[in-house]
């Protein structure tokens, strides 16, 4: 079951000149992995994105403030190394040291329907992420009841179906750099 998520992963990574790649269920998730693994408590990022960033920024009780910024491909959260590459999938595309988190939505460069992924260059955040998105397991141990320590960990794992799908569509992509359209954040209230 995770040999086909393991092969996407390498896939993935070499594509994007990244030393590693960890998938997760959906973009969302791989940005919230990423602001809890580095315990980010505040940051600024452009108030043109899916709503669902902002809603995580409450999730997580950080401090965000919107800005006007429109962009293309990707943005980061600022003052993090934390990028929100929804819209970009290139080879090449990966920035050292940093957290790249992509989609593989409807519409999205790599479109298997749902599922995300975090490109990253540091060994030690690669394990921790990937324990995290499968509720603090370390898939080498099996069965996992003999698992002794745990990561904090979030059900956020992928099916080993999207990593199939991901690999074939890998073979055919075409790079792109999308410009992204949606509503302006700063107008939308949430209400807790």
């Amino acid at each position: 079951m995770f040999e086909k998520i393991s092969e996407f992963e390498q896939a993935l990574a070499a594509y994007a000149g990244a030393p590693y790649a960890v998938m997760t269920d959906c973009c969302t998730h791989a940005i919230e992995l990423c602001l809890r693994h580095d315990r980010v408590v505040r940051t600024r990022f452009t108030a043109f994105t899916y709503l669902s960033v902002p809603m995580t920024m409450h999730k997580l009780d950080i401090a965000y403030g919107l800005t006007g910024e429109h962009w293309q491909g990707e943005y980061n959260f600022a003052n993090t190394r934390i990028w929100d590459s929804a819209r970009r999938l290139e080879p090449g595309m990966y920035r050292t040291g940093q957290l790249q988190c992509l989609s593989f939505g409807y519409s999205k460069p790599l479109d298997i329907g749902h599922g995300g992924a975090i490109l990253l260059d540091d060994a030690d955040s690669y394990q921790t992420l990937s324990c995290m998105r499968y509720d603090g397991r370390d898939i080498t141990i099996a069965p996992w009841q003999a698992q002794q320590e745990f990561v904090m960990g979030y059900h956020y794992r992928p099916t080993p179906e999207d990593a199939v799908k991901g690999l074939a569509l890998l073979q055919t992509i075409e790079p792109q750099l999308q410009t992204a359209v949606y509503p302006d954040c700063r107008k939308i209230r949430i209400k807790s």
